[in-house]
């Protein structure tokens, strides 16, 4: 048997372990709670706005001096 088809040989027992392996290190996850995953969730909703509302503002502050720069030097 040539060593490529030894690997492949192997390949059911490879992903029976990697599935079990994975089933045990799940039982050992500890999960949030319902509560903790809305606190979280409330938190990462409050800073996408607060973030996109500076952004928003950051953007239009600049636009408007690359326009009066650009308006300043094409008259």
């Amino acid at each position: 048997m040539s060593e490529a088809t030894g690997g492949i040989a192997k390949w059911p027992t490879q992903v029976k372990d990697y599935f079990e392996e994975l089933q045990h290190e799940m039982k050992l996850v500890t999960w949030p709670s319902w509560k903790q995953v809305r606190a979280t969730t409330g938190v990462v909703l409050a800073a996408v706005f607060a973030f996109g509302a500076y952004f928003f503002l950051v953007d239009n502050i600049i636009g408007k001096v690359v326009q009066r720069v650009y308006d300043y030097f094409t008259k």
